[in-house]
């Protein structure tokens, strides 16, 4: 691949998880990031045209994957991978930067050999 991939992170209402994902990657050269949320609540709420953008997404747990299948299944949807973190943290939160960190590091390692 030539150019950095689109790599979107979702979680419940874009406020914790997948906010604090966007910015401890924010200025990682190696890919692209933007963070939304599925709730009408979220600071930024997932639309067709971040799941268009993305490369590759990343959700909290298979009910967000399964929502999001469900809810845009019109679209040519990007590979979606199943983090896996509870909903038990606050933004950046250093055990959350720590999951996010070896979860999306590890995965971006093995899709784009980043």
């Amino acid at each position: 691949m030539n150019r950095r991939p689109n790599v979107l992170v979702v979680c419940g209402r874009n406020k914790k998880r997948s906010r604090t994902a966007e910015h401890i990657f924010k200025n990682d050269d190696r890919f692209n990031i933007r963070s939304a949320g599925l709730s009408p609540q979220s600071d930024h709420k997932l639309t067709e045209n971040d799941l268009n953008w993305a490369d590759l997404a990343f959700v909290m747990d298979a009910g967000q994957r399964n929502r999001i299948r469900d809810q845009f299944r019109q679209l040519d949807l990007p590979d979606i991978n199943v983090l896996n973190i509870p909903d038990d943290y606050e933004f950046m939160d250093e055990e959350l930067i720590d999951l996010l960190t070896d979860r999306i590091t590890s995965t971006m390692k093995v899709v784009y050999d980043l």
